[in-house]
């Protein structure tokens, strides 16, 4: 079953609009208000959060879930406990400890915990799971928080393309995943858009989201072959590749949070992923009685993905390619155009 609802969202990205479009799809029966839940007192509330490998201080994903729940701390008054995964087989075990320890909603960062939810949330019927990342569980007590990186990677990648002088552009990715995928090709597909003289080389993975020291060496590769903006989904390991960037007086693009400052003049723009209003709104939810299990997606529209303010860019950018931005985005919330967000999509495009 899928169902639309609109809400105003609070603290949203520049640029971005104040209005949200969440679809919801799930097995369960939303009330009137839209959830299956009762609602419950802040000091009844308790929510734990499990990080993946990259951990905190990340600086991309697992630090903008973080932010969620400090926000849901501070405002609703929950309790918190957060847990820190050294290795993907400590998912199930974290995801149980916190579920154990009396947690009402556990908050799973990452795609690659998926698995463990769908393991361990039947056997905790009582406690809310929320998902991030990854295709929708058909659990009663699960929620899958989506998101739709292809439009906001589109945006720096016609950025990308606006600013390249080499006409060669690089992407460095986590895992070779669908997701990451839709990071990949929307960022070259708004290359495209801007300057169909662009070439995305051959894209580089490193094949998990902590190893700095890879990212850093799979950009210096992209640089050495003509690159002079690189792109990456790579959670903590994309540090590096911001660090390779600053050494060669490149351009690197940043990922989830703003990373604008990690690097001054270097980090042309950050895609900024709203992980951490996702978060803080399904914990709301539960408060007010109002969750739903399924899918809630966060698009251009609803000011779930975007760009950074350009803060540290912006002159060298310039106002008219500021301008030709916010056009494309205009076109993106209006429906005018489809970013793609695969192979075969993205041969379409082309």
């Amino acid at each position: 079953m899928y169902r639309t609802q609109r809400s105003l969202l609070s603290r949203f990205l520049p640029l971005a609009l104040l209005a949200a479009t969440f679809v919801l799809s799930g097995c369960g029966a939303p009330t009137e208000g839209g959830g299956t839940g009762t609602a419950q007192t802040n000091a009844a509330l308790k929510v734990g959060i499990v990080f993946d490998t990259g951990g905190l201080g990340d600086k991309s994903f697992n630090d903008s879930a973080w932010r969620g729940v400090q926000r849901a701390e501070k405002e609703l008054g929950v309790g918190v406990t957060k847990v820190e995964s050294t290795k993907e087989s400590d998912y199930p075990t974290n995801l149980r400890a916190l579920a154990d320890q009396g947690a009402n909603v556990v908050v799973a960062v990452g795609i690659n915990m998926r698995v463990a939810v769908e393991q361990v949330a039947p056997d905790y019927p009582d406690v809310k799971f929320v998902s991030i990342d990854g295709e929708p569980l058909a659990k009663p007590n699960v929620r899958t928080i989506q998101f739709k990186e292809e439009e906001g990677s589109f945006l720096v990648g016609y950025l990308a393309g606006l600013m390249t002088k080499t006409n060669k552009i690089g992407f460095v990715g986590g895992m070779e995943l669908p997701l990451i995928k839709k990071f990949q090709y929307g960022y070259a597909a708004g290359a495209k858009r801007a300057n169909p003289n662009v070439v995305l080389l051959p894209p580089k993975y490193t094949q998990g989201w902590d190893n700095q020291d890879t990212a850093r060496v799979a950009a210096n590769l992209l640089f050495g072959q003509g690159a002079d903006v690189v792109y990456h989904a790579a959670g903590r390991a994309g540090l590096g590749v911001i660090a390779a960037a600053k050494e060669k007086g490149k351009f690197a693009i940043g990922v989830d949070s703003d990373q604008d400052d990690i690097a001054p003049g270097t980090v042309l723009t950050s895609m900024i992923k709203r992980v951490d209003e996702g978060v803080f709104l399904t914990i709301r939810d539960v408060k007010d009685g109002k969750w739903s299990p399924g899918a809630v997606v966060y698009d251009l529209k609803a000011g779930g993905v975007g760009t950074s303010d350009f803060r540290h860019t912006r002159e060298m950018i310039g106002d008219l390619n500021v301008e030709r931005i916010d056009r494309v985005r205009q076109q993106i919330v209006e429906g005018k155009l489809q970013v793609p967000s695969d192979e075969a999509s993205f041969a379409a495009f082309k």
